[in-house]
């Protein structure tokens, strides 16, 4: 592990010669790449010179031990690095984990409701309310991108674009089916009904990441309608585009002009088609995917929303949060926080286990 992060520090001081050269600055997109190099480099740095500082403290503090002016000074100093150490070497080792790399990235996250009917749509309503202000509290930009609203004020299916800093590495854990038990509204007898919904979290991807051959393109162009089928738009702006050879599908019908319809059909498309390729390199990987927290199939049952007992329960991680109403207003760190360590922590046993 040392020499892996000597190696680090090296690379991190060769790429802070590399982004003040006047040269590699002029080169926009050049140095732009080592920027964000170099931020990634940063913390694990800072880190290990904190440890080298510890442990250069404890060599000290053994040589100090022979004077016998400095000895209880010295046994004080002694004890404190030897607790800091360990500490120190678990943030490394969590430090060195390799980074997931869409974790920068925008995300377009899709909400279906599932089994449950009128109530299932409701839900997905709930879930999509819950994300807007998830997303507020964070300061990010949301999208919708394309939306399939019942009469009820539901949504048989969502889709939406969310950009903003680590907008991925946070709500990557959100993929799965979600869980309702409550009283419906139109539930006379006050009967419990169970629902569902799933949700999907993509990465945006970039044209590089992905290529897509223009003649393996079917676009169809549409009318769009909004809830109970009534127009919202005499022209046909609405765009649907499917992938031949996989018969993905991705349509928008939010924007009044066909050009932004498309342009966002085709982010969708892209992120429906990267996501089927991550998934099959990761499971070609040997230790990929062993973590349940992150592995980001739509149809693992995560998370139940008991409204009865106000109770909300991750099953990933046997986590219960007991504010309903806070939680279904936005404030989903805590739970994040807690879904992030287990993943990091099952990742370390894995990197252990090899």
């Amino acid at each position: 592990m040392f020499q892996k992060l000597d190696d680090v520090e090296k690379k991190y001081e060769d790429l802070t010669k590399k982004i003040s050269d006047p040269e590699i600055i002029a080169a926009q997109t050049e140095w732009k790449n080592y920027m964000k190099e170099h931020a990634d480099l940063e913390p694990i740095v800072i880190k290990y010179r904190e440890y080298k500082k510890v442990k250069q403290q404890l060599e000290e503090a053994k040589e100090m031990l022979t004077d016998p002016e400095l000895k209880d000074l010295a046994e004080m100093e002694l004890l404190e690095s030897k607790e800091k150490l360990p500490k120190l070497e678990e943030e490394l080792k969590l430090l060195l984990i390799p980074k997931d790399p869409d974790d920068d990235k925008n995300i377009i996250c899709e909400i279906r409701a599932g089994t449950g009917g009128d109530e299932a749509a409701l839900f997905a309503g709930t879930l999509f309310r819950m994300y807007t202000m998830y997303a507020e509290r964070k300061h990010w930009k949301l999208e919708i991108l394309n939306e399939n609203e019942t009469g009820l004020g539901g949504y048989k299916e969502i889709s939406f674009m969310i950009t903003g800093k680590g907008a991925y590495s946070r709500l990557k854990f959100e993929s799965g089916t979600h869980r309702v038990q409550r009283v419906p509204d139109t539930e006379s007898s006050g009967r419990i009904h169970t629902s569902a919904a799933t949700v999907a979290v993509l990465p945006v991807v970039e044209d590089v990441e992905i290529e897509i051959n223009p003649a393996d393109i079917k676009m169809d162009v549409f009318r769009a309608s909004g809830a109970g089928g009534q127009h919202i738009n005499k022209t046909s702006s609405a765009v649907r585009l499917t992938h031949i050879p996989t018969g993905i599908v991705a349509e928008c019908q939010t924007e009044r002009s066909q050009f932004q319809n498309k342009d966002y059909a085709m982010k969708l498309l892209k992120s429906r088609l990267y996501e089927i390729e991550k998934t099959k390199r990761d499971k070609e990987l040997e230790n990929s995917r062993r973590s349940q927290v992150g592995s980001g199939d739509r149809s693992e049952k995560i998370r139940t929303y008991n409204y009865p007992q106000g109770r909300i329960t991750d099953h990933r991680i046997g986590m219960s949060i007991y504010q309903m109403d806070d939680f279904l207003n936005g404030n989903l760190d805590e739970l994040i926080d807690n879904l992030a360590a287990a993943d990091s922590a099952e990742k370390l046993r894995s990197e252990n286990e090899d």
